[in-house]
């Protein structure tokens, strides 16, 4: 059951589970001084000349200038500084209108770990070798038990039971993307070229800080303090032999995956790429409409951004969530695209870098964030 609540509304109960969250023990809050900053004025709103959108949402009548096109809602501004200040753990947000020009950013330019979001950057890669007429949907790619990954990965158990199993790149992207299956993704990431392509075509785009790590088994074993060994494909071995590392082995891989996340983004790059993709300028006509459609049919994170946004708004997004340690997640994400009612259409970017924060506490931030986008929509 999907319950929605009015932006004013999820602001309180935002606030609410921080309160608790530092009633339940000292474990539950990283401690200020390490993570988040002392608070400071709502200053994240820029002005980004990005051109005229190329799907414009609906018109405003003749004559009528819409409010919302130059700069942000009076107030929204505020409420995303008020829900960025009082989270516990290092968080990023973005919000940019895409039919307009204005973005607002809390640490939205500080490098984030992205987890499966990196995903999305693999699928625009592929679709970008189609238009270019190097790859085709129809394309088949075998799949084998020397090709599994680890954590999140459905297509595992037919591989196991049938020895190999065979997929097309359109089935593929559809795995990878809205059941984030890392198995399906780290072999559309072979077929395209492995990461170098990826970031051959960030570079070439011109994304930004958008970075993209080695692919699923180096950067989650690299995370942990581990060599990947394909045996960890397995059932639970990544998992016990991850437990059986010594702590300060652990720690210090996660300190350094943190301090400088291979896969690292800034929220307000995503929030740019995100814009581009709408408007079109990414991929052709076709791919684009296509990874859209892909998008909107996300299965993961039904409980965070989307269902901040009322009944009438539609959203398509891709998330990402990284491996805890001693109850601290390293990269809890979402990213999307909203769109109104009337047609505008927002990317809004949530990146949780490192929290100890419960999940319906991060789960509220989101939802309170893309319910303050619909709230103050309009004015």
């Amino acid at each position: 059951m999907k319950v929605k609540f009015s932006g004013g509304l999820l602001l309180a109960m935002a606030m609410s589970s921080l309160v608790l969250a530092g009633c339940v023990g000292s474990a539950a809050v990283i401690p200020p001084s390490r993570e988040t900053p002392p608070p400071r004025s709502p200053a994240g709103s820029v002005t980004i000349p990005i051109g005229e959108p190329v799907r414009a949402a609906t018109p405003a009548p003749q004559g009528v200038i819409d409010p919302g096109f130059r700069r942000p809602p009076a107030g929204l501004e505020q409420r995303i500084f008020e829900l960025w200040r009082s989270f516990p753990g290092k968080t990023g947000i973005a919000v940019q209108r895409i039919d307009g020009e204005w973005t607002l950013q809390q640490r939205g330019d500080e490098l984030f770990p992205q987890q499966s979001v990196s995903k999305l950057w693999v699928a625009l890669t592929v679709l970008d070798a189609v238009d270019r007429g190097a790859l085709t949907l129809d394309r088949k790619v075998s799949i084998t038990p020397a090709d599994l990954t680890l954590f999140h990965q459905p297509i595992a158990a037919r591989v196991r039971a049938e020895g190999s199993v065979t997929m097309s790149v359109r089935e593929l992207i559809e795995t990878a993307i809205t059941h984030s299956d890392n198995t399906a993704n780290d072999s559309l990431l072979r077929t395209v070229g492995g990461p170098d392509a990826v970031r051959r075509f960030i570079a070439a785009k011109d994304l930004g800080a958008i970075r993209f790590g080695p692919g699923e088994r180096l950067l989650q074993s690299g995370t942990a303090g581990l060599e990947w060994k394909q045996s960890y494909s397995v059932g639970r071995a990544f998992q016990a032999a991850r437990a059986a590392l010594p702590d300060a082995t652990r720690k210090a891989a996660m300190d350094n995956y943190l301090a400088n996340p291979v896969d690292g983004a800034s929220p307000s790059a995503i929030a740019r790429a995100l814009t581009r993709l709408a408007r079109g300028t990414l991929l052709s006509p076709q791919s684009t409409d296509y990874i859209l459609g892909v998008m909107s049919r996300t299965r993961s994170g039904p409980n965070r951004l989307k269902a901040g946004l009322p009944s009438g708004w539609k959203f398509l997004h891709k998330t990402g969530t990284g491996q805890d340690y001693k109850g601290m997640t390293a990269g809890y994400n979402d990213i999307g695209i909203a769109t109104a009612p009337d047609g505008t259409r927002y990317a809004i970017v949530v990146m949780l870098g490192s929290t100890t924060a419960s999940i319906p506490q991060r789960m509220v931030l989101m939802q309170a964030v893309s319910g303050a986008v619909a709230e103050f929509h309009g004015r």
